[in-house]
């Protein structure tokens, strides 16, 4: 029961620093990347329509990017979900495909993006004690119930503080590689 409770903690917690580690993905630094893309809903014949599935993106070079949609149809309402999103890009249209030309970031952009980066971290930071405190508190129950003997008990709540830190620090190393990523110009 004990091992059991361990273990469903740290299976969370990896999900906890897989979404953070997508969540940082979703930043833009200064170069293009496709995973900047992948949050963009359009509106394909009225339906909410992730990109990558009406289209290819593809950065042929550090600040560009290329989105080739599959049906041609479709390239006007990419080329409006792309104006119209939080990324601040202006794509051109050359009829095969959308042309983003990504301008460099502003100083005052970065720090924007590196205070985003910082409260994504914390939100996967709060996730991960929220997961903690749940198998600690299933920990709590199970030496209440006496299903197991408060060392095992004890030692299981260390396991789990260990495994917590373990993972609240890939967070922070997360982090500081996406600030340096940021503001490196």
């Amino acid at each position: 029961m004990i091992d059991e409770t361990l273990l469903e903690a740290e299976e969370k917690m990896e999900r906890a620093i897989e979404v953070a580690q997508n969540d940082f993905s979703h930043i833009r630094s200064g170069r293009a990347n496709a995973g900047m893309f992948n949050q963009i809903l359009v509106d394909y014949y009225g339906a909410p329509t992730p990109l990558q599935q009406l289209a290819s993106v593809a950065v042929p070079e550090a600040r560009t990017v290329t989105i080739s949609p599959y049906d041609r149809s479709a390239i006007q309402a990419i080329d409006r979900a792309l104006r119209e999103s939080d990324l601040g890009v202006n794509p051109t249209d050359d009829g095969q495909f959308l042309r983003i030309n990504l301008p460099p970031l502003t100083e005052e952009r970065r720090r924007d993006y590196v205070k985003l980066a910082r409260t994504k971290a914390e939100d996967a930071r709060i996730s991960i004690r929220s997961v903690r405190r749940k198998a600690k508190d299933e920990l709590d129950r199970i030496k209440k119930d006496g299903e197991a003997g408060e060392d095992e008990v004890e030692r299981a709540e260390k396991e789990l503080e260990a495994v917590t830190k373990r993972h609240t620090d890939l967070v922070d190393q997360l982090l500081e590689a996406k600030e340096k990523d940021l503001l490196e110009v």
